[in-house]
């Protein structure tokens, strides 16, 4: 499904509604199709949950370093919950890609002009956060959360070898940088 239609709600909700109609097609009706679109709805509608100290540590960061948020997914549906999770002053600039991967962090260099090795990727995902951005030459700083999706698990390639850092919490930037 995700390679078919992305990520984001959208997809979830036909996703959802297709496993549905396999899984119980006897039981697929209108009831159930709204059922589907309801739960939809209401997970739009879930307001925006920070890490702890998250504002803090962005507060910290920003006058200190040029931060930049990459975000992948929907691109309306991210754009939308960064502007209403307020985060966006602190970024000079915001960008939602449908992926991100090797190809996308050296893009994001060649924008702000400067060696790789000057720059840090923080994040949660080992698989579009943390590897593409080593394997583009950039930094790391991988904070593993517990709901980390299962499909953006993988082995870190080198964290711990100088490139890249392991923090237990991202307030800890702030002891970092």
């Amino acid at each position: 499904m995700i390679a078919e239609m992305g990520y984001g709600l959208a997809s979830f909700r036909v996703a959802l509604s297709r496993a549905f109609q396999i899984v119980a097609p006897q039981r697929w009706n209108a009831a159930a199709a709204a059922a589907v679109e309801a739960l939809a709805q209401r997970i739009a509608g879930e307001g925006i949950e920070f890490l702890p100290d998250a504002i803090e540590t962005l507060r910290y960061l920003a006058p200190r370093h040029r931060l930049r948020l990459l975000t992948k997914g929907d691109f309306a549906e991210q754009s939308r919950k960064v502007e209403l999770s307020g985060v966006r002053t602190w970024f000079e600039h915001v960008e939602v890609v449908p992926e991100k991967d090797e190809t996308v962090y050296r893009a994001q260099l060649a924008q702000v002009g400067m060696p790789a090795e000057h720059c840090w990727m923080v994040g949660n995902s080992p698989k579009s956060d943390i590897n593409p951005a080593l394997a583009a030459g950039m930094n790391a700083v991988f904070i593993p959360h517990p709901q980390t999706w299962v499909l953006e698990h993988d082995e870190i390639v080198v964290c711990g070898q100088g490139r890249c850092l392991e923090l237990p919490a991202f307030r800890d930037l702030q002891v970092h940088f």
